[in-house]
């Protein structure tokens, strides 16, 4: 099931790569959030909107909002110029920044094994800013902006796991019909009717993936499922090659087994503390 959701969300961001050439962020933003918001919306009537929408902590929720909405414009405008492949490594990151923002805003502690593969992983993101050697730095800066407004997003959702998936989902798709909708009064392009349906499916892609990845955490322990994330990056150097013809560089290869590998330190060592933790805490 992991690999069914990642597969999805890779595929699904190769069609957004594809639809920015016509089309602007914004717009593709707001018609994927909204067919998305259609798919929950039985969801949300099953659970009643008034409880759906009663909230604690709104500023907190829209400070959410507004990262995952930037994180989807951040990645749309990087991908139009930047191969997909290299996008998709350089949002790998992201874990490493939760683990490094999380002790400032978290107050977590973290050792000086994490802060070691966080420094690791950075350096591969170094190392991947520009992996084709031609001038990409300002797209690559908005991928590593997208990666770290992902990030505080997920920071975010961490303080609000108490609310509900359901609520955090219906929030976060309609909040960025409306951050793409603001755009659209200068931005519309009526898209034809085979370009109307990759639109739609960006949004109905996006929401069976973030199903298949949930029901693979209630049929498995994460530190079993998770590490299959990375297959992600597989499918974009496979779909970059086929579609683009974008082959990626050795420093881009270097780069990404140093995201991966630091990513996945931190992940176990995460997982092997939390175990002794509740070790220790048994009778």
């Amino acid at each position: 099931m992991m690999l069914v959701g990642m597969s999805l969300f890779t595929f699904n961001d190769a069609i957004g790569k594809w639809l920015t050439a016509d089309f602007s962020v914004g717009q593709l933003l707001a018609v994927r959030s909204l067919f998305a918001l259609l798919m929950v919306a039985p969801l949300v009537l099953r659970a009643g909107v008034r409880s759906v929408f009663t909230v604690h902590l709104p500023l907190l929720h829209l400070v959410r909002i507004a990262c995952m909405s930037a994180d989807v414009a951040c990645f749309y405008s990087a991908v139009r110029w930047l191969p997909l492949a290299d996008v998709m490594t350089i949002y790998m990151a992201s874990p490493l920044f939760v683990t490094a923002l999380s002790v400032p805003l978290l107050h977590e502690k973290v050792g000086w094994r994490r802060w070691l593969a966080v420094s690791v992983g950075f350096v591969g993101v170094l190392l991947v800013l520009n992996p084709m050697g031609t001038v990409t730095l300002v797209p690559s800066l908005l991928a590593l902006t997208g990666s770290l407004v992902f990030s505080l997003g997920m920071v975010a959702t961490r303080s609000l796991r108490d609310s509900g998936g359901l609520r955090l989902i219906t929030f976060q798709m309609a909040g960025g019909v409306v951050a793409g909708a603001v755009t659209l009064p200068w931005t519309w392009v009526a898209p034809a009717g085979g370009e109307f349906a990759l639109v739609a499916m960006l949004g109905g892609v996006a929401m069976l993936g973030h199903v298949a990845m949930n029901k693979s955490l209630q049929l498995s322990r994460a530190a079993t499922v998770v590490p299959f994330q990375y297959v992600s990056i597989v499918w974009a150097v496979v779909l970059g090659i086929l579609v683009w013809g974008d082959i990626p560089s050795t420093r881009a290869g270097l780069g990404a087994i140093l995201i991966i590998g630091s990513g996945l330190f931190v992940f176990f060592r995460e997982q092997t503390l939390a175990a002794a933790t509740k070790t220790a805490s048994s009778p």
